[in-house]
């Protein structure tokens, strides 16, 4: 008589706190490991395109800054480069400058953020406190300069709406020394760890040739082998005056993603030290009486990877159609490749480290067949900790110190 395997299904979403907007993944799992994912994208229409073309071109970047507050610099400059191409405007040198010094800063945040999340889904919550106490200083030099820390409203079609004052420049060549070094710190500190090498290598894998076929940008792609970058291969703003490299690691599982993110934070750094050094005079922003009519197209990299927006305009002063693709959307559908055959331990750390946004509230249940929750959220996360645990134990590695902190 054949013994008959009984599977279960688990849901995650549609509300989840490591989610962009409401996504659904169905998970059928055979006793702990994943055979199959089904996923479900665009639960929340917040009518972002439809709100933009009631709104003057001017207006639509305090709108589109808000599409996700830790990219709310990518996608207000992804939209004022597609409005920009249509007006044939030449934006002046010292506001690519700017845009660049300003976009930099967000993707060193918006990394470390990542790296602090990654900690704590793993149970090192020591990682999540050194990383976000390290990104606060950005946040401030954000704030210093735009006056806001993010939703940043500083981007504007031919230009930018606040300069970086040349007063500021010491200070912020200051605290990049600082965050610098304990950037380093932190990386070593993962790096070297043999619980995190452990835990994270191996797990999660989209392979190369699955990440091009989901069309995977950003550091998920970069942390499969795919050399791909809009800030090098279609420049924009300083990029191209600018001495950087590309960051990619051929693993493809969730170490990787963690060294590319790093490490880029470090490129990061050097960026906006060499703008700052190379920061021209003049102007800020020039002048734009009208947008004729036509059709743009802009996009930048975002720190999860290309943002893209489409313009088009009938001369009036709003956009007649605007149409958005963020990063998430083409990054999320890979864990079709990168979940199936993993623990369900796993499962959250392997949708943490392609960095989908944040929701406000989440529901995750597995239900038997008498309607019994099995897991919930806390639960999947207490066993990726366990697993962290155990793997340390097996090691025979000491807990994470804080007195650097």
């Amino acid at each position: 008589m054949s013994e008959t395997v009984r599977k279960s299904v688990l849901a995650v979403g549609p509300f989840h706190p490591l989610q962009e907007e409401m996504e659904f993944f169905q998970l059928t799992v055979d006793g702990e490991t994943v055979t199959d994912i089904n996923v479900r994208l665009s639960y929340n229409h917040r009518g972002i395109e439809k709100l933009s073309e009631t709104l003057q071109f001017d207006q639509i970047p305090f709108l589109v800054s808000r599409i996700c507050g830790i990219c709310s610099a990518s996608h207000p400059l992804a939209y004022v480069q597609a409005v920009e191409e249509i007006a044939q405007v030449e934006v002046p040198e010292r506001a690519l400058y700017v845009r660049t010094i300003i976009n930099e800063l967000e993707r060193i945040h918006s990394h470390l953020l990542w790296v602090g999340l990654a900690g704590h889904f793993i149970g090192y919550d020591t990682v999540f406190m050194w990383a976000w106490k390290y990104r606060e200083p950005v946040l401030d030099l954000l704030e210093e300069i735009t006056g806001n820390r993010n939703n940043y409203g500083n981007v504007k079609v031919g230009g930018c709406r606040e300069d970086v004052p040349d007063e500021l420049k010491p200070k912020i060549l200051a605290e990049l020394d600082v965050i610098e070094q304990k950037t380093e710190m932190l990386t070593k500190a993962v790096l070297d760890d043999p619980v995190l090498h452990a835990r994270l290598k191996g797990v999660g894998i989209l392979k190369k040739d699955d990440a091009v076929k989901f069309a995977v940008t950003g550091p998920t792609a970069r942390g499969s082998g795919v050399d791909i970058d809009v800030r090098h291969d279609d420049t924009y703003a300083a990029y191209g005056a600018l001495d950087w490299k590309v960051i990619s690691q051929p693993e493809g599982d969730v170490f990787a993603k963690a060294v590319v993110r790093l490490l880029e934070t470090f490129e990061s750094i050097k960026m906006v030290r060499e703008a700052l050094r190379k920061l021209p005079k003049g102007p800020v922003a020039a002048e734009v009486k009208e947008i004729p009519p036509g059709e743009g197209c802009g996009h930048a990299e975002a720190p999860r990877g290309e943002t893209f927006h489409y313009v088009r305009s009938d001369g009036g002063n709003r956009p007649v159609r605007h149409k958005v693709r963020a990063p998430s959307y083409v990054n999320v559908p890979s864990f079709k490749a990168s979940c199936i055959g993993e623990h369900i331990a796993d499962v959250t750390l392997t949708l943490a480290a392609v960095d989908p946004c944040y929701s406000c509230t989440e529901r995750v249940a597995v239900v038997d067949g008498r309607r019994q929750v099995v897991h919930n959220y806390a639960s999947l996360l207490q066993l990726s900790r366990e697993k962290t645990a155990r793997l340390r134990k097996e090691i025979g590695a000491p807990e994470m110190k804080l007195e650097d902190l």
